[in-house]
């Protein structure tokens, strides 16, 4: 019979080995397509940041990646629950530690195994490769050689050094007991903490909890021999410290009257009995992994009045490292950080705790969808998939980096520099930052013609939140204030947006009524949908409103981010075959629209030829259609027709010795409807592609449809896109 832990296995297996081994792998940033790339790239250009570093080392961070490097080091002494299995086997933990660096952060990071246990040695090793990283993230190394090893390499490097272990559990768990009080309305300079497991993780849990306010004097620790008293002898320095005077000897001895129980230990240590002698709501952090220290359904059944939290991702309050150290290291990087001291990481440990209480995200809602996300009992920590915690941490571990002095590069303003992160959680934040500039604080009204659905409100809250527009929503006001409740959302009626009732039931219906009231002035704009098809939308729209010249060219088109640039492709929704001169047309709005991001177009005619290679209808029509370019649109930079490939690669454009493009075409007009609408999807599915879209050319008024697939994200690039386009 198979079993899950037999499923698990052979999944984790297939994972770890295919489609190629390992989990990461170097990848170029910079091209290595010609002769001259290879002179810049190497010999002899590379001598010139060379000699730039060695002038002001400082420069290193201009002319190379480590300022974006992390070590992950480990000598496998400690790995997981699986004790000392050495440095070689730990090594697909030490891989997953760098993927998840870069995929929360971006932080470059590269796994370090070492073969060496001597904590002089290891130190020794791991203080020689300060030139190749920005920072080393100590893990999995055994107690108590990794207190004494990171000791000894923080006073030697001059870069962040950080056991995660310890203070990845520490900050993590020290933002859930914040929270946590704040739930059952305790303070945490009067809260009886018992600390059972004595290892490092336990120790710096215990001392940061001390750094934000906890007695040391309310603090019982126990060991695998029991409390940590006054009386006992031969206890270390560390555990020194917390030797109390107290008649308690064992754990249920401890946990009488208890108010916090932070278990960093091993599972199964609490029984039924020592869950009812704890005080009146008590706080439970059962840490050990994978089996607690008391099974979260015991806790439920004897103490409801308990909130309860584990190191486990299928209960609520999940305390995990990935919630800190991707983001500590990525402000603590960014400003240069020589260090990483403790006022970095209680800024950690505030900016943690206080997303708990900001309503949740759509990406985060799609992540976990049947679970509450409403701060409470079953919700104060932040979820790892939480695209805000790189906007939230990173700016407060940065901030208190400068202000505390250790920061070689600080930054002028904060705000500025949360924004240059935002490109990290929404790809599209760079391209969309001149419509933004332009959208905010203006207020014009824009209306959603489906005021109640639930992506619309959670754009509409980003919307209020970014005074990008005064939201107008067609609905049922009850329905409306239902579903803000439901999402957790802070919209206020009247304050924040407006509600006018609807006229008619069709998608039509509404596009009529929403062109009434732009056109007496009750909303300057509108967003369309979702709940009718692309088409039907456009349709309406035609039928209503018509278009800017009264000729029949109203268009489609997408922007596409991809890992190798930025493209706007039309028309990808109207025009099945269009002639020459609609598609003169509509590369004249197309290239309008580029210009408000704040880029200058640089427009490739598509067709299966380049040059006259190939004479059809199709590539005739193209050729034509530059003719009449030349005409309505002089001043702009239009090639063709052309291949695809010519349009996109120098070297191709090179070869063919005829195209007049400057550089690579950044939008690209296909000869039809298939061309165009099979490019971008393929692209946005194969390419790791990232749409902002429909963007709606040549309509007679401010108005764009929201597809069934528009992301709360796309709805707010959407708002600001008809926001800065009102006149």
């Amino acid at each position: 019979m198979t079993t899950s832990s037999d499923n698990l296995r052979d999944a984790a297996l297939h994972y770890h080995r295919t489609p190629s081994a390992g989990k990461i792998r170097v990848q170029a940033t910079k091209p290595l397509s010609n002769q001259r790339d290879l002179a810049l790239a190497y010999s002899p250009g590379v001598a010139e940041p060379c000699k730039e570093i060695e002038k002001n080392p400082l420069a290193a961070a201009d002319y190379t990646s480590r300022s974006n490097l992390v070590g992950v080091v480990t000598n496998g002494t400690a790995v997981l629950g699986l004790g000392n299995i050495g440095a070689l086997a730990s090594k697909p933990v030490m891989e997953g530690k760098a993927i998840l660096f870069k995929n929360f952060a971006d932080v470059n990071a590269y796994d370090i195994e070492v073969n060496e246990t001597d904590v002089d040695a290891f130190c020794d090793i791991v203080a020689a490769l300060e030139p190749t990283f920005g920072g080393i993230n100590l893990e999995d190394i055994k107690a108590p050689q990794c207190f004494e090893i990171e000791e000894k390499l923080r006073e030697r490097m001059n870069i962040p050094v950080f056991h995660d272990d310890q203070h990845g559990t520490a900050i993590v768990s020290a933002a859930a007991v914040i929270n946590g009080l704040k739930v059952v309305g305790k303070h945490i300079e009067d809260v009886k903490l018992v600390v059972s497991g004595a290892g490092a993780a336990a120790m710096a849990c215990t001392n940061l909890l001390l750094d934000l306010g906890v007695d040391i004097n309310n603090v019982l620790m126990l060991d695998s021999r029991g409390v940590i008293h006054s009386e006992r002898e031969n206890l270390d320095a560390t555990k020194q410290k917390f030797a109390r005077a107290t008649t308690a000897r064992t754990l249920e001895d401890a946990m009488l009257n208890c108010d916090v129980f932070l278990g960093v230990s091993q599972p199964n240590l609490v029984s039924v009995d020592m869950l009812k002698s704890m005080a009146d709501k008590p706080l439970i952090l059962a840490m050990s992994n994978p089996d607690p220290e008391v099974r979260p359904e015991l806790v439920y059944e004897h103490r409801p009045d308990a909130v309860m939290a584990t190191g486990r991702s299928d209960y609520p309050n999940q305390v995990n490292n990935v919630l800190c150290f991707p983001f500590l290291f990525r402000g603590a990087l960014d400003v240069g950080a020589t260090t990483i001291n403790q006022a970095m990481k209680i800024a950690c440990v505030n900016a943690l705790a206080e997303l708990a209480h900001s309503e949740s995200n759509e990406i985060v809602a799609s992540y976990y969808q049947n679970e509450s996300m409403l701060f409470g009992a079953g919700y104060i920590l932040p979820k790892p998939f939480d695209p805000r915690l790189i906007t939230t941490i990173a700016p407060a571990v940065a901030q208190a980096a400068i202000d505390s002095g250790v920061a070689t590069r600080p930054f002028e303003d904060i705000e500025t520099y949360r924004a240059s992160l935002e490109p990290l959680v929404y790809r599209t934040g760079n391209v969309m930052r001149p419509i933004f500039e332009k959208a905010q604080n203006i207020t014009h009204k824009v209306l959603y013609t489906d005021g109640e659905n639930e992506r619309v409100l959670r754009a509409v809250q980003d919307v209020v939140d970014q005074s990008y527009a005064r939201p107008v929503l067609l609905g049922d006001v009850q329905t409306i204030h239902t579903n803000i409740e439901k999402l957790g959302l802070r919209l206020q009626l009247n304050r924040d947006y407006e509600v006018i009732a609807p006229r008619g039931t069709t998608e039509e219906d509404r596009v009529k009524y929403a062109c009434v009231l732009i056109e007496n002035g009750t909303a300057h704009a509108a967003l369309t949908g979702p709940g009718a098809k692309l088409h039907e939308q456009i349709g309406a729209i035609e039928r209503c409103i018509g278009t800017t010249t009264g000729d029949d060219h109203m268009a489609v088109m997408h922007l596409l981010l991809l890992d190798t640039g930025t493209v706007f492709i039309a028309d990808t929704s109207i025009h099945e075959n269009p002639s020459a001169e609609e598609l003169a047309n509509i590369t004249v709005l197309a290239a309008q629209e580029v210009r408000r991001f704040g880029m200058t177009p640089r427009v490739a005619l598509l067709s299966h030829s380049s040059f006259g290679s190939h004479v059809t209808e199709s590539s005739k029509k193209m050729a034509r259609t530059k003719q009449l370019l030349a005409e309505l649109a002089p001043e702009l930079e239009v090639d063709g027709e052309m291949k695809g490939a010519t349009a996109l690669n120098a070297t191709t454009r090179e070869k063919s010795g005829k195209s007049t493009l400057s550089d690579n075409a950044n939008l690209l007009i296909m000869p039809n409807l298939d061309a165009a609408n099979i490019t971008y999807t393929v692209l946005k599915s194969m390419a790791n592609g990232i749409s902002v879209g429909p963007i709606l050319l040549g309509t007679d008024l401010p108005i764009h449809p929201i597809t069934k697939t528009t992301t709360p994200r796309g709805i707010v690039n959407l708002t600001s896109l008809v926001t800065a386009s009102v006149k």
